[in-house]
């Protein structure tokens, strides 16, 4: 009888920390925030699960020594479909987009650990 209640214990323990250690990687949202520049593209890609991946060119900062500009590249997965066809349709025009970052990515999420979840501006 305390052998089975002992496992019990046990396994309940493991079943919480593992629970616990899946949200954190995977749901858990790390950071949010907003990223503004060009979008070079927005495409529809998978094997099994189909996600949304971009690309997103922020303006760069002029070097001093090179005199050339760097740019920033931003690559995320949109979880929404009408958001990624929306995109689509103004590939090329400056957006500003509101993301949250995860920890790590899930496969009917996206490949990125950056989902957009909101356009804020289209310009």
């Amino acid at each position: 009888m305390k052998s089975k209640k002992t496992l019990f214990i046990v396994l309940g323990t493991v079943i919480i920390l593992l629970s616990g250690f899946i949200f954190y990687r995977y749901y858990f949202v790390f950071g949010e925030g907003v990223k503004a520049g060009e979008l070079n593209y927005v495409v529809k890609k998978g094997y099994v699960f189909k996600t949304y991946e971009g690309k997103l060119i922020q303006s760069g900062i002029r070097s001093k020594q090179t005199g050339t500009l760097q740019s920033n590249e931003f690559e995320f997965s949109v979880a929404d479909k009408a958001i990624a066809e929306k995109m689509m349709l103004n590939s090329g025009k400056f957006f500003e987009l509101h993301y949250k970052e995860y920890i790590s990515s899930l496969p009917w999420r996206g490949y990125s650990p950056f989902v957009v979840d909101s356009i804020i501006s289209i310009k």
